[in-house]
């Protein structure tokens, strides 16, 4: 595969748990050499390895990773610590260096793009153009911006994410939030190029499956009596999916059937509310995987987009 002439530009590779976003990303750091942002909230826990499928040593050896093992599970980590800490491996990479950001965290999204003190977007009427193309696709978006007299975006005719920003912004009462960048802030990804990966919900629940019987496979079991075992972990890391039902195996209240079950269906309700934030939360490309592409196959086809 050909990478862009050009200088990689900052990417934001976004997508519900187990949709293949972090494979992806390593494929494109490891031959364009770029840095790869993690903007998953579990990860910054030192330890949490198998549970949260962290990249592995190997791995970490051929990319430089910001935003990994930062604090033990015991400690208190917010949003704004991990931005700190990503703004601190930032400004240690060379200069030049191309940033990948890839995840499902959508605080960690929204703070690359805006920082942390944004105001929130007006929800409600977000959703009334949602409904609306839900209801009558495309033409009625331009049907919309026809009567309210909005202009359309030039080469966005057919886009209906950037049509449904454009109503927003013009119907909302307020201007759009600028990213944190123009009034000297941190926002790294302020104008990065965005991409969503998106999955058939069988087929993803299918991934997710596989990948829970992998965790108890690899030794989530372990781990789990390791770290949480004796102490007790912050509420934050002690929210991370698997641990509870790997404790619960090891002391003989589920079998691995009913732990494996339990830890599938909580990653399918994780993968729900992440498509349900990104869906209205998040402007991006939409980019369709399936279970049987490849890392290379995916990258290709971002790549592509990047040239468009």
């Amino acid at each position: 595969m050909q990478m862009p002439d050009a200088p990689l530009p900052p990417l934001l590779i976004a997508g519900a748990t187990a949709t293949g976003k972090s494979a992806v990303a390593q494929w494109l750091a490891e031959r364009t050499g770029a840095a790869i942002v993690s903007t998953d909230s579990m990860l910054v826990y030192r330890g949490m390895d198998v549970g949260t499928a962290k990249p592995s040593a190997e791995e970490r050896g051929r990319v430089r990773y910001i935003g990994l093992d930062c604090v033990e599970p015991g400690e208190r980590f917010s949003a704004g610590d991990w931005l700190q800490r990503v703004r601190e491996g930032v400004a240690a990479l060379p200069a030049g260096t191309p940033l990948i950001a890839a995840g499902g965290t959508g605080l960690y999204f929204r703070a690359l793009q805006q920082g942390l003190d944004a105001p929130p977007c007006d929800l409600a009427v977000r959703q009334k153009f949602r409904a609306l193309y839900d209801e009558g696709g495309i033409d009625a978006l331009q049907a919309e911006m026809a009567r309210l007299g909005v202009a359309v975006p030039p080469g966005d005719g057919q886009n209906p994410r950037r049509l449904m920003r454009a109503l927003e912004k013009a119907t909302s009462g307020t201007p759009a939030p600028a990213p944190a960048a123009a009034a000297g802030g941190f926002a790294p990804f302020a104008n990065a190029a965005a991409f969503l990966l998106t999955m058939d919900r069988d087929a993803l629940a299918a991934r997710i499956e596989r990948r829970a019987r992998k965790m108890f496979d690899e030794g989530i079991v372990e781990e789990a009596v390791r770290i949480f075992g004796d102490g007790a972990p912050s509420e934050t890391a002690a929210g991370a999916i698997g641990y509870a039902e790997a404790l619960s195996f090891a002391r003989g209240e589920l079998t691995l059937e009913e732990a494996i079950e339990r830890v599938s269906a909580r990653t399918r309700q994780l993968a729900k509310r992440q498509r349900t934030w990104f869906r209205h939360q998040f402007e991006a490309v939409e980019v369709a995987v399936s279970p049987d592409d490849t890392p290379e196959a995916v990258a290709t086809r971002i790549v592509a987009l990047l040239r468009k």
